[in-house]
């Protein structure tokens, strides 16, 4: 029996905001310099507020870049960015165990 392959991501919207943030960078919304100056800011700023380097703690600072970037491109505004987070931390906690968690239709 082969061992399952492992995974490149450990959850879903991890995929989701690398592919958004590799789509941006290919329609010209940033460079890799400038994704990588933002990212590695955030990770500073995690350490300097003493969190301690972790899978969760990277991605969170890869969301909290591709967040700052979409800001400061405004590509997005932050009370966009607050309401949808707010519509997932609630798609998430209605969501029955085991099912996947969407978005109710905005439309």
């Amino acid at each position: 029996m082969k061992p399952p392959e492992p995974k490149v991501f450990a959850e879903p919207w991890q995929a989701q905001a690398f592919a958004i943030t590799v789509r941006l960078n290919e329609t010209g919304r940033f460079t890799w310099s400038e994704w990588a100056e933002v990212f590695g800011a955030e990770l500073r700023n995690r350490r300097a507020a003493g969190a301690e380097d972790s899978e969760g703690g990277y991605w969170e600072a890869w969301l909290k870049a591709l967040e700052v970037l979409l800001t400061d491109r405004r590509l997005a505004e932050s009370p966009d960015l607050d309401r949808l987070e707010q519509a997932w931390a609630e798609a998430y906690r209605t969501t029955p165990h085991g099912q996947p968690v969407r978005l109710a239709d905005r439309g």
